[in-house]
């Protein structure tokens, strides 16, 4: 049996891994998680998500942060999934400390412990989930320049109702093009910045360890387990919540922007494809579909699912640290893991809308989300 340690394993994706990892019966399974109050509620026990992995592995309740918990986790497990995370772009612009706490020494206490077992560590691979956010505001093309990569967009003009994007060079008409890996890497908020600082901390000090890792680039995951209990990420449960209430709908900028969806099972099978590949030692590799949905586009889908009589409202609000678009250039995954989308779109949104009509939904942390933002300056009212 190999042996592997899951930090953050009752969040979305983690759940998901850790079910597959059990139902392959080649693993020992030991699990890290926090159970964040913001994701499982105030009675973890009861939650959707460790319910779904209880009893699949040895469970460790306790914090990232911690350097004995995460030596005691550690112990003799060969592999490590690290996916302990706080995952909010818009929060991570105002909780500052909190994010730099949980996601780099989060990380920099992961390798400590590796580091302390010495000679005597067993630990052969770590695989990080990073985040497409990391690239900012993608990858676009100038009729001038060829590839460019914008700064962050202008508050004054998205003020204006202006949310295209430009050359940096020029000022022309920018047209969006797939994201490589190697692109440049421009984050356009601190979550996106803590996500990459642990991309570099695994590259300096993974070789000086000697061990390998992969790192992976999410783009914008769905499905079966999203959390209700968190307003700062998820639009899909933030709309569903909404639309079977039928109350409305009021989506950001022009309804335009648009995001690379990918199903929460076909990430799973991505990441565990990697662990006895030697090809992806020391790769960054994207995971996601390969196409762009706009929002507009998500939320009626959604509302043709559920029926719902939700308005849908189109209010040029915006948060500080969005990007406008981004869509993932799959083909080293696809070349080096196997990897390929096989949910569609609106196949993995009729099955999570089926799931959603039987959870617990609460939306009142939404609002409370917005006010915050509002409060410290990085949401902004039309």
């Amino acid at each position: 049996m190999k042996k592997v340690l899951v930090t953050g394993r009752s969040g979305f994706i983690g759940s998901e891994i850790v079910k597959k990892l059990y139902d392959l019966h080649d693993w020992e399974i030991t699990v890290l998680d926090i159970m964040s109050a913001q994701i499982h509620g105030l009675d973890w026990e009861k939650s959707y998500l460790y319910n779904e992995i209880k009893g699949k592995g040895k469970f460790i309740k306790g914090d990232i942060c911690d350097l004995q918990t995460v030596m005691n986790a550690l112990a003799d497990n060969e592999y490590v999934l690290h996916l302990a995370a706080e995952t909010g772009t818009g929060q991570s612009m105002y909780q500052i400390n909190q994010y730099n706490e949980v996601n780099i020494m989060g990380m920099s206490n992961l390798l400590q412990a590796i580091s302390l077992a010495g000679k005597a560590g067993s630990v052969k691979k770590i695989v990080l989930s990073s985040s497409r956010s990391v690239y900012g505001e993608s990858r676009y093309s100038c009729p001038n320049y060829g590839n460019v990569y914008p700064d962050s967009r202008s508050v004054e003009k998205m003020k204006a109702g202006d949310f295209k994007m430009y050359c940096p060079n020029c000022g022309h008409l920018a047209d969006l093009a797939y994201t490589t890996e190697d692109s440049a890497i421009k984050p356009s908020s601190l979550y996106a910045f803590t996500k990459y600082t642990q991309e570099m901390m695994l590259k300096t000090m993974c070789p000086a360890l000697n061990i390998d890792y992969t790192i992976f680039r999410f783009q914008n995951v769905y499905g079966a387990g999203q959390s209700f209990k968190n307003p700062y990420t998820g639009i899909l449960s933030i709309f569903s919540s909404l639309m079977l209430e039928n109350e409305p709908i009021n989506i950001f900028e022009d309804g335009l922007k648009s995001r690379d969806f990918i199903n929460v099972k076909d990430i799973v099978e991505g990441v565990v494809a990697c662990l006895d590949n030697d090809k992806s030692n020391g790769e960054v590799i994207n995971l996601g579909s390969g196409t762009g949905t706009s929002v507009i586009e998500i939320a009626q889908l959604l509302k043709s699912i559920y029926k719902s009589d939700s308005p849908i409202n189109i209010t040029g609000d915006l948060r500080k640290g969005d990007i406008a678009h981004n869509i993932a250039d799959i083909s080293k995954a696809e070349k080096i893991l196997g990897f390929k989308q096989t949910i569609s779109i609106e196949e993995g949104l009729t099955a999570f809308c089926k799931w959603v009509v039987g959870q617990e939904r609460d939306n009142s942390g939404y609002e409370k989300s917005l006010k915050e933002m509002e409060d410290a300056g990085m949401f902004i009212r039309k």
